[in-house]
């Protein structure tokens, strides 16, 4: 097996088509797709279906995409560390970050890499937490933010701050307290958009809501964050969650966010990245850049209800 059938093999994928991938690469049709068949034959399975509307990866070409895929990223990290400079880093670094953390650190992180490290390519992943993961035990991706539940032990990680939970709503919604401030008791009883099970914000919450002795009656399982957003305008219901997911309606006055009281609901969010592949020196200067925008943005207050762990 060759790293150039495994970009011929990405780069048919990634187009769905040979003739398309074969201008790309500069390479021969013929001799393109005799690189993928001796590429099949080594791994005794059909990578790819061919039909008259282009090329399908089957099932064993989608399983061994993302390999090329991790392969061919580590083989350019590869090289780009031991070329780069450790007072001028460069090269492409790929974080991860979760859906409900992105409008508060996505774009002040971009600003910070583009003033700082002209030379560095970040490649920004917005996902669900358990996508993130798994691109990052691939390789995928060099660093994720990700939600500490205790199970990241597979990680090197670093806590970046700690964000408290809020009861969040349509500004003039029917499920708004009258004042500043929600009992646990009484935010339970409204319907909650919550994230499904599957999502560590989701347990924390129930496992709270259980251990005071009470239960979510009413729950509207919602995976996108966009839709979520979406459901509350509509007046739904209410969620609890941490402010940043709908910090750009809070900022516009089209939410509000109310404390709980009588209940500490937080998460903790840390930066994590492998422990068997090694940062690249780029990758490292971005890890240092994480940590330094997310202090700045609590320290302003413009991350509201996070706080930076020491």
């Amino acid at each position: 097996m060759e790293l150039r059938q495994l970009r011929y093999f990405v780069a048919i994928v990634d187009h769905g088509s040979l003739s398309r991938a074969a201008r790309v690469l500069h390479i021969a049709q013929p001799a393109l797709t005799q690189q993928i068949r001796q590429l099949e034959e080594e791994l005794g399975a059909q990578l790819l279906h061919r039909s008259a509307q282009g090329v399908m990866s089957t099932d064993a070409g989608k399983i061994f995409y993302e390999h090329a895929q991790a392969i061919l990223k580590q083989v350019g990290d590869a090289k780009w560390a031991v070329a780069q400079s450790n007072d001028k880093p460069s090269g492409t670094v790929a974080l991860g970050v979760p859906q409900s953390v992105s409008s508060a650190l996505a774009l002040p992180l971009l600003t910070a890499v583009r003033e700082h490290y002209p030379e560095i390519s970040l490649q920004l992943t917005e996902e669900l937490s358990g996508s993130l993961i798994e691109q990052l035990k691939s390789g995928r991706i060099n660093l994720a933010v990700l939600f500490d539940d205790g199970q990241l032990g597979a990680f090197s990680t670093t806590p970046l701050v700690e964000e408290q939970m809020m009861f969040i709503t349509r500004a003039d919604s029917q499920f708004a307290p009258k004042g500043k401030t929600i009992s646990l008791a009484k935010a339970t009883q409204a319907p909650l958009i919550l994230p499904g099970l599957q999502h560590g914000v989701r347990p924390r919450i129930e496992g709270i809501v259980r251990a005071a002795g009470l239960s979510i009656p009413h729950v509207i399982d919602i995976n996108s964050v966009a839709i979520l957003r979406s459901a509350i305008m509509a007046d739904l219901g209410a969620t609890i969650l941490p402010v940043a997911p709908v910090l750009p309606e809070i900022n516009l006055g089209q939410m509000k966010a109310y404390a709980i009281s009588g209940a500490d609901i937080s998460r903790t969010i840390a930066l994590c990245s492998s422990r068997n592949i090694p940062l690249t020196n780029a990758a490292a200067a971005v890890k240092r850049l994480v940590l330094r925008t997310s202090h700045d943005l609590c320290s302003r207050g413009q991350w509201p209800g996070a706080s930076t762990i020491a």
